[in-house]
């Protein structure tokens, strides 16, 4: 039985290449390649570390986030924003001012400035 290599460096990139929502024919036209030579790479266990150094500035990353690369470390980034408690989904996005005090700051600046033009008018008048 053939199990695949956890360090198929060939398809971590075409996994990094998918979530960043690029074709093998733009990344080909990063290297200067064909989309064949993209799709053998991706099918490569291996790849040369310069041809590897070429690839991760085309991609945007690191050599080192597509050599350690994982479905699992991907999967555990996301699941961080979220905790599940209960079937709820609790988002630890959390506000550093009150939205309720913003609006009455900009109330404020508004009728400040309404009051002044009122002011101004009845000065010319």
């Amino acid at each position: 039985m053939n199990t695949p290599s956890k360090n198929h460096i060939g398809r971590k990139i075409s996994r990094i290449r998918e979530l960043k929502d690029m074709k093998q024919e733009a990344l080909a036209a990063a290297l200067g390649t064909n989309q064949q030579a993209i799709s053998i790479m991706e099918n490569s266990e291996t790849i040369e570390d310069d041809k590897l150094q070429d690839v991760a500035k085309a991609l945007g990353v690191s050599v080192e986030a597509i050599i350690n690369f994982s479905e699992e470390g991907v999967i555990n980034y996301f699941n961080s924003f979220n905790s599940f408690n209960d079937s709820e989904a609790t988002f630890n996005n959390h506000c550093t001012f009150n939205p309720l005090d913003k609006l009455i700051e900009a109330y404020e600046e508004n009728r400040k400035l309404y009051e002044r033009l009122i002011s101004e008018i009845k000065g010319k008048i």
